[in-house]
């Protein structure tokens, strides 16, 4: 008897989850006043439910095309603060960042972008992956693309 109980409650359950509607997620585009005046031909990021994905950040000055000077770290620290403005104008911040993917042009580079990087992350660090390129764009030296969380608002 309990197993035939047991059988019918979970058949139900299935029955009623086919049946249901699937939830559709929500999925947002977001490109700043700034950057949508040079007519680039992707979003700064796309919200899809709770999670943002940020396309790819070059270590250009807000609003150009325009790399700032002084090799690996200055564009390596410009990078990281485009990638902060574009998660705090969507809601999230480095502390709800899961992934980072870091393309680098000269990967012996790869300990200078480091200096940089953990500045940003002094505690817990995000999952990270590292490609040595041939070439980025705008002659970029690093390119970083980060995937973050964000928190709902209470």
């Amino acid at each position: 008897m309990a197993k035939t109980f047991t059988f019918a409650f979970i058949l139900s359950l299935f029955i009623f989850s086919c049946t249901q509607k699937p939830t559709e997620l929500e999925v947002n585009h977001y490109l700043s006043e700034e950057t949508a005046q040079l007519n680039l031909p992707f979003s700064e990021a796309v919200r899809v439910g709770d999670m943002l994905y940020l396309s790819g950040q070059v270590g250009n000055k807000p609003g150009t095309l325009d790399l700032v000077e002084g090799g690996i770290e200055a564009e390596a620290k410009q990078v990281m603060e485009n990638i902060k403005t574009v998660l705090e104008a969507n809601g999230s911040s480095f502390d709800h960042a899961v992934k980072f993917t870091v393309f680098i042009d000269d990967i012996a580079q790869w300990s200078n972008f480091n200096k940089v990087y953990v500045e940003y992350f002094p505690n817990k660090k995000p999952a990270r992956s590292a490609l040595g390129a041939d070439g980025l764009a705008l002659g970029a030296a690093v390119e970083v693309e980060c995937i973050a969380y964000i928190p709902s608002k209470k």
